[in-house]
């Protein structure tokens, strides 16, 4: 009968370690003298290493010229314009990096101790639970973000000139623009 229990223990032992689903145990009625054993032991070894590496350039290169605009040489001369030059840039950069969702399991608490029994023992029987929990977790998140801008903008409106006329009219600059508008966007999680 003795061997017959420890056998028994011993399947239901090795199922939990397995399948990790059998979580209660129970040993009732033995003989006297028995030794009577529920054990589980729980080992985790998780090692998690996340190197996330982000590079972002942006290089814009602008340039607004207005033109030239003469009224010269004449009896009676109009008006020179050229317009406005203008230029604009706009950026915004949004980097976000999470290491927190390492997936990692948090090891058995033993709760399932609750549901392990040895009851109805027999007089001189030893009685053993024991419940064994080993868990190691080596994380290593290496983020490297680098963005780098380069914008060069030039806007020249350029000349207006009235001369050598009878009579002149005014002269007035042009418009000349350069606009940039950009982004990043950056999410690493981990």
């Amino acid at each position: 009968m003795k061997r017959l229990l420890r056998y028994l223990a011993a399947a239901i032992l090795a199922m939990s370690l397995t399948t990790g689903i059998v979580r209660a145990a129970s040993i009732d009625t033995t003989g006297p003298g028995s030794e009577n054993k529920i054990e589980f032991e729980d080992n985790s070894d998780v090692r998690v290493d996340n190197d996330n590496d982000v590079d972002l350039d942006a290089d814009v290169d602008q340039d607004a010229d207005s033109g030239d605009a003469k009224v010269k040489y004449n009896t009676t001369g109009g008006d020179a314009e050229s317009g406005d030059a203008e230029n604009d840039a706009t950026l915004s950069a949004d980097v976000e990096v999470d290491n927190t969702g390492c997936g990692c399991p948090n090891g058995n608490d033993g709760s399932w101790l609750e549901d392990a029994s040895i009851s109805l023992t027999g007089p001189k029987s030893e009685n053993k639970i024991k419940h064994e929990d080993n868990s190691r977790f080596t994380i290593n998140n290496d983020n490297n973000v680098t963005i780098d801008l380069d914008v060069d903008q030039d806007a020249d409106s350029g000349d207006a000139t009235v001369e050598g006329n009878t009579t002149g009219g005014d002269a007035t600059t042009g418009d000349a623009t350069n606009t940039f508008d950009g982004s990043f966007s950056v999410s690493i999680s981990n």
